[in-house]
């Protein structure tokens, strides 16, 4: 990885509850002479940062426009309900959208699952975003259905979550424009998909050295080689 054509640093752009962090510390162990940079996007923004060139790649979910880009799914998530601590879905361990077919759910701007049909009954206003959404749930406005990491991301002590087991799921890739597949690009890629830092995937295969030919251990000499043996007599038998 020299030559003037090698950036000086890759920009990493993410969208929120994606967490970078395990493949920026394996960056840094395998190429610490490159910085790498990250920088958070919103949900819809994630494709522009790729297709305008401000970063090198995006981590973002999936469903995106898949012209001129590449998209390596990594993960597929679980799709939870976010409840106050009191709520009735709380007593439960999971829920269908049947379950919150009586209840207000928030349906933000910035929702990342693929609804065919929306879940609940529509609030008043959508949220502008799922900050907002979780400040309308904590106020009891209504309950929120989100990606598991986005509840976690959105903590908060009195409210809590169940898996909603019918639910779009939110899939989670790595996206690149399709002709910048740069040195840099294939190190990163190498690193989200767990290859070894000795794997020779988009790199020359080394040469082969010549193995040497074995040396024929030595064996036990053979008496008069190439002569014809005479069988061994046994002992002369006494005439009677």
């Amino acid at each position: 990885m020299t030559g003037s054509d090698v950036p000086a640093s890759f920009t990493l752009a993410y969208v929120p509850g994606v967490t970078p962090a395990k493949w920026v510390r394996t960056w840094a162990e395998r190429l610490p002479e490159v910085p790498l940079h990250l920088t958070q996007a919103g949900p819809a923004e994630a494709e522009g940062r790729i297709r305008d060139r401000t970063a090198d790649a995006a981590l973002l979910r999936l469903p995106i426009d898949r012209e001129g880009l590449h998209a390596i799914p990594l993960y597929t998530e679980t799709t939870v309900v976010v409840v106050p601590k009191d709520h009735l879905v709380a007593a439960a361990d999971e829920v269908s959208t049947e379950d919150l077919a009586d209840a207000v759910v928030l349906h933000p701007l910035d929702d990342t699952l693929a609804w065919e049909k929306l879940p609940g009954q529509p609030a008043i206003e959508r949220p502008e975003t799922t900050a907002d959404a979780i400040e309308l749930v904590a106020a009891g406005v209504g309950l929120l259905v989100v990606p598991q990491s986005l509840a976690r991301l959105h903590h908060r002590k009195d409210l809590t979550y169940r898996p909603v087991t019918d639910a779009p799921e939110s899939r989670v890739a790595l996206s690149w424009l399709e002709d910048e597949t740069s040195d840099l690009m294939e190190q990163f890629i190498g690193i989200v998909r767990g290859r070894t830092v000795n794997s020779t995937r988009g790199r020359p295969a080394p040469e082969k050295t010549p193995a040497k030919a074995k040396a024929k251990r030595p064996g036990k000499p053979v008496a008069n080689k190439g002569r014809q043996q005479t069988p061994k007599r046994g002992k002369p038998r006494r005439r009677s």
